[in-house]
């Protein structure tokens, strides 16, 4: 039997859009990061959210197709530093330590998600 895909260990499209959920409502509601939402109107931040669960699920092995821009192209320009990087990856864990996510799958995540830094953090 073949092993399951980290989208189907963490539970679908539902497990992938609890966890965007609550991660974006953390971030959001961050004294630091919540500056990268400021002024955004809630179309858009709805958009950017099923943006954000389309990439998790095709990333994860899911049937679903990104048609986004790449995250270079996507964090350019919005100065995220270090610093921001560190107070995500919290909220990344308190999310997964919320949901009850199994210590491979959080690995898993990780693992993914650090490959993305060097696109992301620019400053």
């Amino acid at each position: 039997m073949a092993e399951k895909s980290l989208y189907e260990r963490l539970g679908g499209y539902e497990g992938v859009t609890a966890f965007a959920n609550d991660l974006l409502s953390r971030l959001q509601g961050d004294s630091q990061l919540g500056r990268f939402w400021q002024n955004r109107g809630s179309d858009g931040i709805a958009r950017e959210k099923q943006l954000l669960i389309d990439f998790l699920c095709a990333n994860a092995g899911g049937p679903l197709y990104y048609t986004g821009r790449d995250m270079k192209t996507s964090h350019i320009g919005m100065k995220i530093s270090e610093s921001d990087w560190s107070i995500f990856l919290d909220h990344a864990g308190a999310t997964m330590k919320a949901l009850a996510v199994p210590q491979q799958e959080c690995d898993d995540v990780g693992a993914f998600v650090t490959s993305l830094k060097n696109d992301i953090v620019e400053a």
